[in-house]
């Protein structure tokens, strides 16, 4: 498998620029049980930060999707790469409470969407359809690895220095990712491709039924995935709590090397997924996948008492369905779209995607804080993750009217 990354060196460059910049993604829900202490946080409050991240995630992806559109995908994703290490770096050195977490880290997701959305263009230039969905999976499965190498990181620089340690740990490979991408790409073609006069993106996306059915099942699917992996260190913290003693920074730890090691099922979904579907078509791989993740949202909540061995294979099988349709929702949107018209598609899917998943971990928060006794670690998660289950219900929908063979639809 990795054998036909090896084959393609300049994708294999930016798989490896997006996974280290990605590092410090995941740096706040890995220290998330530490921080609620030490930065005197509710619940609400450390899903205000998650959901900070998103929604700034989410402004940067509309911003550099428009931007790849008019000057070239391949210079936004330079500009956004050297943005995201600089921005990394002072996370790491000044957030230290609530206030200056919630602004820092937002302002590190306002720097990273141009090494998102612009890379899968670039994907898409580069490749056909019947090998695109390989090279998104591994767009995808690096950022996986990322995330899995972001709460490695950050677990075990938590456990030996506190979360300051883990922060700038995560921050130093952020910058060497960013440091890769502009030595990758010096070279890549920044194409700009040629808009029609009489059609502007709106009625584009809006007379097109499959793009229309694939942004909701984007939506919807980011919902699920995103409150799920803001909140799933702190779930698998409270469920080794419940198994047994620990003391804090140790729990945290341990949940966030569990939940690495989801991200680490996340890259097998991803690199799998997209070329299954190549082969089976993105409808039923997007059907399936979503259909399954639903069932896990509802059920892994209940689960917190279980004995760790069982939550974790559960959890396992939800980090494979509910990231494993991220590769292929991508491919799809590539084929249903006018190339001339896919940066501003995309910063569509990035508003009501990211923008649902700025809401869920705060709505997550606050259904935790409705459940639980105030003032107590949590241990009743069953409704928070029935919550985010909606979200996998509406995607599958969206996957089912799907029609069986993608194609872009012409305005009549």
């Amino acid at each position: 498998m990795l054998a036909n990354l090896a084959r393609d060196p300049w994708l294999g460059s930016v798989v490896v620029s997006r996974m280290l910049m990605t590092t410090i993604f995941m740096t706040y829900a890995a220290c998330l049980t530490v921080l609620l202490e030490a930065w005197d946080m509710t619940a609400t409050e450390a899903g205000t930060i998650a959901g900070g991240f998103h929604f700034g995630y989410m402004i940067s992806l509309v911003v550099f999707s428009w931007l790849a559109d008019k000057i070239g995908a391949s210079r936004v994703f330079l500009v956004s790469a050297s943005l995201s290490g600089i921005t990394a770096l002072l996370f790491a050195l000044f957030a230290e409470s609530f206030l200056s977490g919630l602004v820092l880290f937002t302002l590190v997701a306002l720097s990273q969407g141009g090494t998102y959305y612009p890379a899968i263009m670039l994907i898409s230039d580069r490749y056909p359809s019947e090998r695109r969905g390989g090279a998104m999976g591994w767009l995808i499965a690096g950022t996986s690895l990322g995330y899995a190498l972001s709460l490695g990181l950050a677990g075990w620089m938590l456990a030996v220095g506190g979360y300051k340690l883990a922060f700038l740990v995560t921050a130093g490979f952020t910058l060497l990712g960013s440091a890769i991408a502009l030595i990758a790409l010096r070279r890549t073609p920044n194409v700009i491709h040629a808009h029609e006069r009489d059609q502007g993106f709106v009625r584009e996306i809006a007379t097109n039924g499959p793009a229309v059915k694939l942004v909701g099942g984007y939506t919807f699917h980011s919902w699920e995935l995103l409150g799920m992996w803001a909140w799933m260190p702190a779930f698998l913290a409270a469920s080794l709590a419940a198994s047994g003693s620990g003391a804090l920074a140790a729990l945290a730890a341990g949940g966030a090397f569990l939940s690495a090691g989801f991200h680490i099922v996340g890259f097998f979904a991803s690199s799998t997924m997209g070329q299954l579907s190549d082969r089976l078509g993105r409808r039923t791989v997007l059907l399936s996948l979503a259909a399954a993740s639903t069932v896990c949202s509802f059920a892994i909540g209940w689960m917190v008492a279980l004995p760790i061995a069982v939550v974790a294979v559960v959890g396992a099988i939800y980090a494979f369905t509910s990231l494993g349709d991220s590769p292929v929702l991508s491919t799809a949107i590539t084929e249903v779209t006018r190339p001339a018209y896919l940066g501003s598609t995309l910063a569509v899917r990035g508003v009501l995607g990211f923008g649902a998943g700025a809401i869920a971990p705060l709505v997550f928060g606050m259904v935790i804080d409705a459940t639980n006794p105030a003032g107590q670690p949590p241990t009743d998660w069953g409704w928070a993750f029935v919550v985010l289950g909606l979200g996998g219900l509406l995607a599958t929908i969206c996957a089912y009217l799907l029609p069986r063979g993608l194609r872009r639809e012409e305005p009549r």
